[in-house]
């Protein structure tokens, strides 16, 4: 065989072909003329000469070689169809063993040499024919490929990887791509063949190549391999299919559960390359990253990767914006507020105020009514920034600040502050529904504020325009609007409401479903349905918890933390509800036990101490129910059940206790305001002490808000 590269001839067993009567069968076969007028009309007169100069460089090249270069002619001037009828006519399989073996002997040599110095192995292929052939190959793929032949165009470049890998069973070594273009060949192979996976539409095919790419050593430029690990990664994320790595290409170490797991790893070892700047920033790997952390609800280590970032790439108001949204999508909203604070502080004035975090704090202070007062700052800063730059945001500024004065007022200890930010909270919301276009969750706020400030004609029509807008889930809008009705002491057709909803409600929200319906069934004296519908809740509860202790994923527990803890709330609350049935029916010793059981959940329950001091009181023990009042007091000062039970236990002591529970009911209403039984216990104080009149309006006020209450504080 002919080494090309050092102009050496071996016999073969087959007689070698002249390049001229070889082009002659190529073109006639591809439907082109022989005559050398129509090969003219292929190829200019610089192409063929390059063509005869190459062929002469070599004394004799043999049949395949031939081709191979022929092939690349047609290839070059984009003929497909020609270019594959002369790579067809290259026996490549039975070239295959002949190729290995060159390749494997001639890279053996181990010494440093120079180019000149040539080294002769006889009857094996100089590693420049193995080039060559394997170029052959990779330009069939690619024609192929320009023909839409995308299935058979993966099968001829899995060729030429096959080829390498058996040659090098543990990856490539280093210094092979000095002498000849063997290694660039494998390396656009390994680039090529996913892709045509792709276009294929074989994604599991793609993924494996993507591996095969990655799981061995293959001397791949930083650049490439960050390329091929990306690719790998985006495939894994977004391709809707679950691909498990098949048995050769398994490799030792922690075994990855699923795709999002890998995709996952992959990018962040693409952060890591970025953060030493072993490759250049792409912005990309960040958005990937982002995007797969948040769908698995790994915040924190999304925050920890966006702390890793090398200064300059953010700005820092943008920086800590991005750190505050994980934060508060971990549940850390303290951190994400201290956050906000700083890129919308002082120290960043001379950059202009960042938009989104203002709006961001806002929501934030919104949804938490100890920041309200700091909420209205955000609002108001969001509002004069909008009214400027940024209308279509306007009916989110003045959303956010209604809540925000709605959560002020219930905060505010001064009847007159209270009074101006009820109104003004009314007044924002109602304006955001003007400037919202029908934004649901702005009529949702406003039929809650109205349902608050116990407007319930008014936060019934809000509530009905809600379920006219709202597209999905209406299991918050079924409860308020239940809460609503039975405010309007329609107990009946507000458990219709929470039956219908029932149907309609995912699993988390049928069990805060039950409990209403449970509590409605209270009100209307029903205790045995009530109790029959508190252990349907609770077996549900068990039995979701059961087959979390079966299923032993510490993943999936971790991204259903939220759930897990609403399910111990609600668990805990169906026992105290029915530890106050059962002392409302005189077992006390069920009653008991129920409070033992909430109290197993969570001991400091303000609201368990308190069940356990009125079952001392229905005891005549009005020591031990006074120390049961005080440790839920102790817990949460302003447990309001408890401040009144103190006030009703004083009354019971005595004339000299008097003025002490009058402070405790003040307390209370100050709270509170609409609560009745404050009114009602502070009208038999003030019976007590002799003012009739007082006590009248006092009677007179509880009364008017009984007939409002709804059934469950609307919060």
């Amino acid at each position: 065989m002919l080494c090309a590269c050092s102009g050496e001839q071996h016999k073969f067993e087959e007689a070698p072909q002249s390049p001229e009567s070889l082009a002659t069968r190529d073109f006639s076969a591809s439907g082109l003329s022989s005559r050398t007028g129509d090969w003219e009309s292929k190829l200019d007169e610089a192409q063929v000469e390059e063509a005869e100069s190459t062929l002469k460089e070599a004394l004799s090249l043999n049949y395949e070689e031939a081709r191979a270069l022929l092939g690349r002619l047609e290839y070059q001037q984009g003929n497909f169809e020609a270019a594959l009828q002369v790579f067809q006519g290259i026996d490549i399989k039975g070239l295959i063993p002949k190729m290995i073996r060159a390749i494997s002997e001639r890279t053996k040599q181990n010494k440093p040499r120079s180019k000149t110095d040539i080294v002769v192995i006889p009857n094996v292929m100089s590693l420049h024919s193995v080039s060559l052939l394997s170029e052959a190959v990779l330009l069939k793929a690619k024609s192929l490929e320009g023909l839409g032949r995308y299935t058979e165009s993966a099968k001829e470049c899995r060729i030429i990887l096959d080829i390498v890998g058996s040659a090098f069973p543990n990856g490539m070594p280093k210094g092979i791509g000095e002498d000849c273009k063997l290694q660039e060949m494998c390396h656009r192979a390994l680039e090529l063949l996913p892709n045509l996976w792709i276009k294929a539409g074989f994604l599991d095919e793609a993924v494996t190549a993507y591996r095969r790419a990655l799981v061995k050593p293959w001397n791949l430029e930083q650049p490439r391999l960050a390329a091929l690990q990306k690719d790998l990664a985006t495939t894994l994320l977004y391709a809707g299919v679950e691909v498990g790595p098949p048995s050769l290409l398994q490799v030792s170490g922690p075994t990855l559960k699923s795709n999002v797991e890998e995709s996952i790893l992959l990018l962040l070892i693409l952060m890591s390359k970025m953060a030493i700047q072993e490759i250049d920033w792409d912005a990309e790997v960040m958005d990937h990253l982002t995007f797969a952390l948040s769908v698995t609800g790994m915040f924190e280590t999304l925050a920890d990767r966006v702390e890793q970032i090398l200064p300059g790439i953010y700005d820092r108001a943008e920086r800590w914006y991005f750190l505050a949204l994980c934060y508060s999508a971990a549940g850390h909203n303290e951190a994400a507020l201290n956050l906000l604070r700083k890129a919308c502080g002082s120290s960043e004035g001379t950059h202009g105020p960042h938009f989104p975090s203002l709006l961001f704090g806002a929501k934030l202070c919104s949804q938490h009514p100890s920041y309200a007062h700091e909420g209205i700052k955000f609002s108001r800063e969001v509002i004069d920034l909008a009214k400027n730059q940024n209308e279509h945001f306007l009916g989110e500024g003045h959303k956010f600040l209604g809540i925000c004065y709605g959560a002020a007022a219930r905060l505010s200890a001064l009847d007159s502050e209270r009074s101006i930010f009820q109104r003004e909270s009314l007044d924002f919301l109602n304006r955001a529904a003007v400037n919202g276009n029908g934004d649901p969750e702005v009529i949702f706020s406003l039929g809650l504020e109205n349902a608050i400030q116990r407007n319930l004609d008014a936060a019934y029509d809000n509530i009905m325009i809600y379920s006219d807008v709202t597209i999905g889930s209406f299991a918050r809008g079924w409860q308020l609007l239940a809460l609503i009705v039975s405010a309007q002491q329609r107990f009946k057709d507000a458990e219709t409401i929470v039956d219908f909803a029932l149907d309609e409600s995912g699993r988390m929200d049928q069990l805060e479903l039950l409990r209403l319906k449970a509590v409605l069934q209270i009100s209307q004296q029903q205790p045995k349905q009530a109790i029959e519908t508190y252990r349907i809740l609770l077996a549900l509860i068990q039995a979701k918890r059961e087959l979390w202790l079966q299923d032993e994923n510490v993943d999936q527990a971790k991204e259903f933390k939220h759930e897990v803890l609403t399910e111990r709330k609600l668990e805990m609350e169906a026992w105290q509800d029915l530890a106050t049935i059962y002392g409302d029916i005189g077992s006390l010793l069920d009653a008991k036990a129920c409070v033992n059981k909430a109290q197993f959940i969570e001991f400091f329950s303000p609201r368990s101490w308190h069940i356990t001091g009125m079952l001392f009181e229905n005891r005549s023990l009005y020591k031990e129910a006074l120390v049961s009042f005080s440790v839920s007091l102790s817990i949460e000062p302003d447990y309001i059940p408890s401040i009144i039970s103190t006030a009703e236990l004083l009354l019971k002591l005595g004339m000299q206790s008097l003025p002490i529970a009058r402070s405790f009911l003040m307390n209370a209403l100050r709270l509170e305001p609409t609560n009745h039984d404050a009114w009602f216990n502070l009208g038999l104080l003030s019976k007590r002490e002799g003012s009739l009149q007082q006590a009248a309006d006092f009677f007179q006020a509880a009364y008017e808000l009984k007939l409002s209450a709804p059934v469950q504080k609307i919060e």
